[in-house]
Formats: structure tokens, sequence, C-alpha cells
């Protein structure tokens, strides 16, 4: 039996930059069920940075992230966490109304939105059908993010600082004996003073084993796949490596460069119980209907496929905070589609929290409040 004063559950990026938090304030230990971390969700992510995405308390989450991001600690990682990748929002004719709500949205909080028209979509991006985008919204300081580095970066930091992570330790059970926690896995049993509810998709699941009320998460299929940048017309080639990420104002599908190829995805929201995800041809099929009927691209051959789980609760806000009747066990779930690039302030957030700290000030100067992502809002 191990003893720690916080056992994180999961070790994706929510409980990896949980554990890199933590650590200056304890014993910590991860368990994950699989045997290597990150493999679902995190792992599968084509993150981008981009401060429009998500509902306000997101939106906040994001703009609390981005200096970490753009700065992390010394030794952190050995290349830069984002590197400039700009969003192109394409609207046609029938979709005009939703793109000035949007635009209207996101030019009061993030610097440099502009409106643009067909030409410069096509100059940005020359797969473009011509006539099939009458205007677009530019989010020019969006970038890409390295997940990779990213996680390995949280969980190495949290290593370097004394924390454990144990894999293949599927838990088993979980529940609270005079003020301790005790978790059995298949890894063993270990005793903590204070859980953090990182799973993931299998967050309400881990949430009935310690006896706690679930929160309604439901677990959302995301489809992805890779393919050449290649011209339905001979004479013609793309080298795409410059264009901004492009992506249907409805969110119908996106598409962004990757290594010489192109990640295309038709922006799915399956719901899904949770489990090793994996593609459907049919959601496939539909992406790629839907991105030649906006592209002059021939699209003959998937390189590469696969499916991540997106997990959300019913007004769309993550979910971090400790549970209203169970005694240290605190709750980062329902990361949605954001998890990556709101980890930074999520995990400061999620360990003022457990250590009784106050709210972090920077985030309650944008207009966050802990009552917005708060599990108590959730009944």
């Amino acid at each position: 039996m191990k003893e720690c004063d916080f056992l994180v559950i999961g070790a994706g990026i929510a409980g990896a930059s949980a554990a890199f938090r933590l650590a200056a304030s304890g014993k910590v230990i991860v368990i994950e069920r699989e045997s290597s971390a990150g493999y679902h969700t995190t792992g599968r992510s084509a993150a981008q940075f981009l401060e429009s995405y998500g509902n306000f308390s997101t939106r906040c989450l994001a703009r609390g992230s981005r200096d970490f991001l753009l700065s992390p600690p010394t030794g952190f990682a050995d290349a830069p966490l984002l590197s400039p990748r700009p969003v192109l929002h394409l609207a046609r004719p029938d979709q005009m109304d939703r793109l000035r709500a949007f635009f209207d949205e996101s030019a009061a909080s993030i610097p440099g939105v502009s409106l643009v028209d067909e030409p410069s979509i096509l100059d940005m991006i020359p797969a473009i059908r011509p006539r099939y985008a009458e205007a677009g919204i530019l989010e020019p300081q969006a970038m890409d993010i390295d997940v990779h580095a990213l996680h390995l970066g949280f969980l190495a930091g949290a290593k370097g600082q004394g924390a454990e992570i144990a894999l293949d330790a599927e838990l088993e059970s979980l529940e609270s004996k005079a003020g301790r926690w005790h978790a059995r896995t298949r890894r063993g049993d270990f005793v903590a003073k204070t859980v953090i509810n990182a799973a993931g998709a299998w967050c309400d699941e881990v949430a009935g084993m310690a006896g706690a009320k679930t929160i309604g998460l439901v677990p959302k299929r995301r489809t992805a796949f890779t393919v050449a940048a290649e011209s339905l017309d001979p004479d013609v080639s793309f080298t795409p490596d410059k264009w901004p990420m492009g992506i249907d104002i409805d969110e119908a599908f996106y598409f962004k460069p990757d290594a010489g190829r192109l990640l295309c995805s038709p922006a799915d929201e399956t719901p899904s119980p949770a489990c090793d995800a994996q593609p459907e041809d049919i959601d496939i099929a539909i992406a790629v209907e839907r991105i030649q009927a906006a592209t002059l691209l021939r699209i003959d051959r998937i390189e590469a496929r696969w499916a991540g789980l997106r997990s959300f609760v019913f007004d769309g806000s993550l979910v971090i905070g400790p549970d209203p009747e169970r005694e240290g066990f605190l709750w980062m779930a329902a990361l949605g589609g954001y998890g990556i690039q709101t980890s930074p302030a999520a995990s400061r957030l999620v360990a003022a929290l457990a250590t009784g700290e106050t709210f972090p000030s920077d985030l309650e100067g944008i207009g966050l409040s802990a009552a917005d992502l708060d599990p108590a809002r959730i009944e």
C-alpha cells in the first residue's frame, strides 16, 4: 500500500497538468489504467490554440493559459510549445448571419480578428473553390500546439518534483475511510487525503466508485484523418504548409496542414460510451464530401485515421472543483475539446482548490469565477 497527499486518477493532459501543479505541495501519485499516459483523447488531439473556441468560461481559461504556453518554465520543453497557425473561418452566402454574429462576439475580446473577402480567402488557401465562400473571419494569433511536448513536459515536471506515475493501474474500487481515500487498482492499493478525478470519459464511473453523484458526463466521438493535398487539376499543385487552418463557420468540417499533409475532420460530436474510440467509415465519408464541396482537393485515399472522445456536461463548461458532498474528492472533468489549450490555467485552478489557496487573481480579473466551473452547479 502506497500513501500520498494527492492521488490523481488519469494521466492524460488533465491528470498530468494537475500532478505538475500539485507536486510542489505534497506527495503526488498518478494512476493510469492504460500502459501509456495520454493513450486516449490527449494522444489523439490535433490541438489548436484558439481563443474563440468554446463558451465564455472556456475562453477565459484559454486566455489564462496563453502566457504559460508561450513561455513555459525553463527546461519544460526542448522546443516552443506553440507555433503560428492562423485560423480562417469560412462562410458560404447562406451562412453570413452566423459569420456576422461570430465576428461581433469574437472581435470584442480577441486581438486582431478581422473580416476577409473571397479574394483574400483564395490567396490564403488556394484550394478553396471559387464562389464557395462569400467571406471569412481570420484569427491571426491562433497557433498550433505541440501536444506531445506539452503533455510530456507536465509529466516530466511532475516526476522531477517527486511525483510517481503508475501505469497499468486501472481503478477497481475507491472509498473513504476515516478521512482518507483508499483506492484499489491492478497495481496495488493507494491511500490519499485528496483525490483528483481526472479520468476523462471515465470521470462519472470514478465518481460512482467514490459514492459521489455523477455529473451527467457525455463522451462524444471526434473523427480525424490525414490525406495528401492533391489538386483536381493535374497542372496545379498545392503546398499547404503555410495555409491557415480552415474551419466551416458552423463547424461542419475543418482541415489544417500537418507535416506536408492535411489533417481533416467532420467535427463530429457523436455520443459514445467511454471506450477506446475508433473512427467510423460514415464519418470519414461525410467529411470527405463536405471538404470536396468546399475545395478543389482530390481525396482518393485516406492515409491515417483515428478517433477520440471529448466529454461534456449540459452547459459545455469544464467541471473543476471539490465535490459538494464527498470531502477530499475534486473534479477535473468535462474538458470537452478544450483540455489541451486550457490545461495550464485549469491545472492552476484545481491545485489552488485542492490546497486551500485563493482563486487565481488573474483568472478572476478576466471575469472567471469558481462558480462557473463548480461541480455543485450541476444540480
